[in-house]
């Protein structure tokens, strides 16, 4: 049985004021509309909802049990407009983000705590998750936003997302302080803004003297990036160690078994004070906030501009 809501309104302000002409004046409807919608809704229920009653109508017992039911109804339907309003207006709902590690370390608490004070009322789900898994939860409708990362080489399918870039993020070359590798740094290595200014070469430049190196590798993509810099730098890279856990790769270099790229988030949400870093030129990864399709929710829109805010 469909019923139009319009029509439901009327018999329940039949009800309510007790006469067609009640309802009436208090819907700003003529009395012949009233009429009328009542007329079509006892159509479309198959059961007379009115009867006449001196020189006016009076509903049935199948018009009160409708216009009671009505009432709980258009009750329902108002709250659950309220909802989608304070949804729309970030002062409810829940928006899902998927992030890799050390974004959700670094970026992901600003906007967190951000979006807390200014729309309390508006939930933040967080998820652990590597580009490629993150891409396919947001086409899944698991999550609402992916921050993935990408390299230059190794470009990311985002066909039919929506991509905003975020945050060029720098690479940077780790060894221990120690340095077994020599020739792989210069006299600038424990300055920092000494470093960035004295590190003008090609990135194979710096990678060179580490033909001999063990190295320590990432995920699968950051591998295939660190193995495609080695070899234009004229070396196949021997990988010893492989983790993700980026305080790992810290303290497996400090202990001098090898040496690793590591990008800025990671150096941010923990540096080891036992290692070197050395930033590589012309190297950086792109981080971006991915949502799905042209119009993203507002909850989504709020977390990508606070990423970008925060990247900033």
């Amino acid at each position: 049985m469909d019923v139009d809501l319009t029509r439901l309104r009327v018999l329940a302000a039949v009800a309510r004021e007790g006469s067609v002409t009640g309802a009436a004046r208090a819907l700003h409807y003529a009395q012949p509309s009233v009429s009328h919608h009542l007329a079509r809704l006892e159509a479309e229920v198959g059961v007379p909802l009115t009867e006449r009653h001196g020189r006016g109508v009076r509903l049935t017992a199948a018009g009160r049990l409708l216009a009671a039911r009505a009432e709980e109804i258009l009750g329902r339907v108002g709250a659950a407009r309220e909802e989608l309003d304070a949804l729309v207006s970030l002062s409810a709902g829940r928006v899902r983000l998927a992030a890799f590690p050390s974004a959700l370390a670094t970026l992901v608490p600003d906007v967190v705590g951000r979006l807390a004070r200014e729309h309390p009322g508006l939930g933040v789900g967080l998820v652990e998750a590597e580009p490629p898994e993150a891409l396919d939860a947001l086409r899944r409708g698991a999550v609402d936003v992916a921050l993935v990362f990408e390299h230059d080489r190794l470009p990311l399918d985002t066909d039919g997302l929506r991509a905003v870039p975020v945050l060029a993020e720098e690479l940077f070359l780790v060894r221990p302080g120690a340095d077994p590798y020599p020739g792989a740094h210069d006299d600038t290595r424990d300055d920092p803004k000494s470093e960035a200014a004295a590190s003008s070469a090609e990135g194979p430049a710096d990678l060179a003297p580490l033909a001999d190196a063990a190295w320590i590798a990432g995920c699968e993509r950051c591998r295939a990036d660190l193995v495609g810099r080695c070899e234009r730098a004229g070396f196949t890279p021997r990988v010893a160690f492989e983790t993700d856990d980026y305080v790992a790769v810290q303290a497996l270099v400090a202990s001098g078994v090898g040496v690793s790229l590591l990008p800025a988030l990671a150096l941010r949400a923990h540096r080891d004070p036992r290692v070197v870093v050395r930033p590589l030129p012309g190297a950086a990864r792109r981080v971006l906030a991915v949502t799905y399709g042209e119009r993203p929710s507002p909850g989504a829109t709020a977390v990508v501009e606070g990423l970008v805010r925060a990247a900033g």
